[in-house]
C-alpha cells in the first residue's frame, strides 16, 4: 500500500480500506450506525457512506468515532489516522467536477482500484475501450444540447481513464458486449471502422478477455441489463456491482446480490461466442463496415 499515488486508485483504496476497518470496529463493538452518527453529529446515512469509502474522512470524527469503538492503542490509533490524511487527498478527476457527476466520481475511484472488471454491455462499446471518435460520438448522442467544450472536456475524461491500461498494474478486463453494440452505426462508417479496428488490438492484450453476445440469443441470462462487477486485490475490500441509471448509479456490495450478479455474468460468458470466435467476428464485422 505504502507505494500507491495519492490521487486516483491509491485514494480510492484508502477510503476503502478505512471504511472497511470503521465497519468492522463497530460492529465488533456491538454499536448501531445510528448510535455512530450521533456520536459524530451526522445522520446514520453518513456513517454508512463513511463505510463504504464514499466521502472524505473528518480527523476528529474518525477519533471520535475510535474513542466510540474501544481503541484506544495508540499506534492503532495512529495508523487509522494517518490513513485519515492520505484518504483525503483529491484525485485527478476532481478537476473535471463540472462534467463528472458525484456518482460517477465514486466509479472512477472503483475502476482504478480494482484488478479486475467484469462487464456486460448492450448499447456501446465499454468505456475503457472506446476510441476517441467512437467516444465523441457516443457522448453526443447523449448530450444533444451541450457546447461543444463540455463535449471535448467529457472525451478528456473518457480518455483519461483509460491511462489506467497502460501501466503495470492494467486490471483484467472480462468483457461480454451484445453484437447489436457493434453494429449501431455510431459516429458513422468511418468511426465505426476505427473503432472495430482499436477493438482487435486491444483483444490482443493479455489483460483482456473479449466475448460477443451474438444476436438472436434469447437466453434469460441477457435480461439482466447492462451492469459491471469489480473486484479488488485487498482482501479486505469487497466486490461491488455497479449499475448505471440515466441520472444516478447503483452501488451493490452485500455479499448475495454480488453472487447474483456474478452468477449471471457466469452465464453471460458461457451464452456468448468464445473469445477466438468473437474475434471472427469483429474482423468480419470490420470488413462489412
Amino acid at each position: 500500500m505504502s507505494g500507491m499515488g495519492q490521487t486516483g486508485s491509491g485514494v480510492t483504496v484508502r477510503r476503502l480500506l478505512l471504511g472497511s476497518q470503521l465497519r468492522r470496529l463497530r460492529e465488533a463493538r456491538g454499536v448501531t450506525r445510528e448510535d455512530a452518527g450521533y456520536e459524530i453529529r451526522a445522520s446514520e446515512s453518513k456513517i454508512g457512506r463513511m463505510e463504504l469509502g464514499r466521502v472524505s474522512f473528518k480527523e476528529r470524527d474518525v477519533a471520535d468515532l475510535l474513542t466510540l469503538y474501544g481503541v484506544a492503542d495508540e499506534r492503532h490509533r495512529g495508523e487509522l489516522l494517518g490513513m485519515v490524511r492520505t484518504a483525503n487527498a483529491q484525485p485527478w478527476w476532481h478537476q473535471y467536477a463540472d462534467v463528472v457527476p458525484g456518482w460517477f466520481q465514486t466509479y472512477l475511484g472503483f475502476e482504478e482500484a480494482a484488478g479486475t472488471i467484469a462487464s456486460y454491455e448492450v448499447q456501446h462499446v465499454p468505456g475503457l475501450l472506446q476510441t476517441e471518435s467512437y467516444a465523441r460520438a457516443v457522448i453526443r448522442l447523449g448530450f444533444r444540447t451541450a457546447p461543444e467544450a463540455e463535449i471535448e472536456r467529457r472525451v478528456e475524461v473518457r480518455m483519461r481513464r483509460q491511462r489506467l491500461l497502460a501501466g503495470p498494474d492494467a486490471p483484467r478486463l472480462l468483457t461480454v458486449v451484445d453484437e447489436a453494440a457493434l453494429r449501431r452505426p455510431c459516429g458513422g462508417p468511418e468511426v465505426m471502422r476505427g473503432q472495430l479496428a482499436r477493438l482487435l488490438e486491444l483483444a490482443e492484450q493479455p489483460w483482456l478477455e473479449l466475448q460477443v453476445m451474438p444476436l438472436g440469443f434469447d437466453g434469460l441470462s441477457a435480461e439482466s441489463g447492462a451492469f459491471s462487477l469489480l473486484g479488488f486485490p485487498e482482501p479486505d475490500l469487497p466486490d461491488v456491482v455497479y449499475l448505471e441509471q440515466f441520472t444516478t448509479a447503483l452501488y451493490l456490495d452485500r455479499p448475495r446480490e454480488v453472487a447474483e450478479y456474478s452468477a449471471t455474468l457466469d452465464r453471460l460468458r458461457a451464452d456468448s461466442l468464445s473469445p477466438a470466435r468473437s474475434l471472427e467476428l469483429l474482423g468480419s464485422l470490420l470488413q462489412e463496415a
